[in-house]
């Protein structure tokens, strides 16, 4: 069975046919080169959320604390709001943070509400690497988390893998994938439970012009893009929970992209092109519950908003002067992507 999850698939797969891919190699500069740094998230409790990354991934908390007035204006709140934040990372890792923050002073809703994943706009889920997968289940069940489905095998060609898409607090979406046979490449940082975020999903409206914003506007590259629309040759479980007498004939489509080709640091963006949800793209944003944001370190905040827009960016973002932990002082813009999700762009103020 194909499944949803191509990111896997791909990446054991690299020999496979290049039929399968799209030629979408761009000519644009990369207005970054690095992975995204860290991923904003909003949740009611920060330590009720931390649970999951501190206990169960092992993460490391490396701060935490009131967050500057100037960071909260920059997410467009009023001066009556106050946040208190907390940023996590997987041991021995230097990007792929998350900043959980808990906004007060401000009336706040859901940003996907009861979402499904075929519901577009905003991020869909944080997608990590898993070992020893049924554990990480049952103490995330027990923890009060919950799941879009139960764990489900896959099998294709000589690779096995195990995939199951967590749901926590306000939104909070996590996809873990263990492989189980071929190993991960020895390039993949090292880790014992979850590893850190090598990825984020999108559900998007139309996947070929959410493509052309990520190639032609910011320079990103192209791991995958199938030509095809996929559906499952038998009717099975599948991980985003589509019923399993549609998987046969329920289309979808997948492209995952990156500034700079590695494991880590990419975004993926899916059209499910037979199921119609609700779009949450006029939801992202502060104070709303869910993920917020990924921010991308450029050499100049300055340089790379002038190149946004010298390539057609129609909106002239302001670039707001502020200090964030663990950073320092920084300068950093943020734009939108065709969906509403936001991505930020932030250069050490020197």
């Amino acid at each position: 069975m194909k499944t949803f999850f191509t990111v896997i698939i791909i990446t054991v797969f690299q020999s496979l046919s290049l039929r399968a891919y799209a030629d979408t190699s761009t000519t644009v500069k990369p207005i970054t080169t690095n992975p995204w740094q860290e991923v904003v998230v909003s949740t009611y409790d920060i330590d009720e959320a931390a649970r999951f990354f501190l206990e169960i991934a092992e993460y490391e908390m490396i701060w935490r604390g009131e967050e500057d007035k100037a960071f909260l204006n920059h997410l467009g709140l009023d001066k009556n709001t106050t946040a208190q934040s907390m940023v996590l990372k997987a041991k021995g890792t230097k990007f792929g943070y998350i900043r959980l923050i808990e906004i007060k002073g401000q009336k706040q809703t859901p940003i996907r509400p009861g979402a499904r994943p075929w519901d577009t706009g905003c991020y869909t889920s944080i997608m990590m690497r898993a070992s020893n997968l049924e554990q990480i289940y049952d103490d995330a069940i027990r923890m009060s988390w919950w799941t879009e489905t139960p764990i489900t095998d896959l099998e294709f060609g000589p690779s096995k893998l195990k995939i199951v898409i967590f749901k926590g607090p306000q939104g909070l979406q996590i996809e873990a994938y263990e492989r189980l046979s071929p190993p991960l490449p020895e390039s993949f940082p090292k880790f014992d439970r979850l590893s850190l975020p090598f990825n984020i999903m999108q559900t998007v409206k139309n996947r070929e012009n959410s493509r052309k914003f990520f190639i032609d506007m910011l320079g990103f590259d192209t791991f995958f893009y199938g030509n095809e629309p996929t559906v499952a040759k038998e009717a099975a479980q599948m991980p985003l929970g589509i019923p399993i007498n549609l998987t046969t004939t329920s289309r979808y489509q997948a492209g995952i992209l990156y500034p700079q080709k590695s494991e880590v640091g990419r975004v993926e963006l899916v059209e499910f092109m037979d199921l119609e949800g609700e779009d949450y793209a006029a939801n992202c944003h502060a104070p709303n519950f869910g993920i917020l944001s990924i921010k991308f370190p450029v050499a100049s905040a300055k340089l790379a908003k002038q190149e946004l827009i010298n390539r057609g960016l129609s909106d002239n973002p302001e670039i707001s002067k502020i200090t964030i932990a663990p950073y320092g002082d920084i300068n950093i813009f943020s734009i939108k992507t065709p969906d509403g999700a936001n991505i930020e762009f932030y250069s050490i103020e020197k």
